[in-house]
């Protein structure tokens, strides 16, 4: 039984995963980076926040981010900062992660340009 309801899950995981990636491969980026000016506040400009509690957004991978923000969405990620991350993902729309989560991934890690 645990075994079968594993496998489910690992099975999800890897469908939504795959559909996340895809939904990121075909984002636009510079629309994604019209976007982001409300992130900026807490992520910063650059995808480097500028206070601890804040993650860094520069680099990350387009996928894990397309499902934090669909988590959020759907308020199932909690904790945190989650009740203000929920609040600022109520209004996007798919297109929208995707094309936030392609901005992000396309900027180097550590602010670099």
């Amino acid at each position: 039984m645990k075994r079968a309801l594993r496998s489910s899950v690992v099975a999800a995981l890897a469908v939504f995963g795959s559909l996340a990636s895809l939904s990121a491969q075909s984002a636009d980026v510079e629309a994604g980076k019209a976007k982001s000016a409300v992130c900026a506040a807490c992520h910063g400009q650059d995808g480097m926040a500028t206070i601890p509690m804040y993650p860094n957004l520069a680099g990350q991978n387009a996928a894990y981010l397309v499902s934090a923000l669909t988590a959020y969405k759907n308020k199932t990620r909690t904790g945190g900062q989650a009740i203000v991350m929920q609040g600022q993902a109520a209004g996007l729309s798919e297109a929208d992660m995707a094309n936030l989560a392609a901005y992000y991934a396309s900027l180097k890690p550590g602010g670099a340009k």
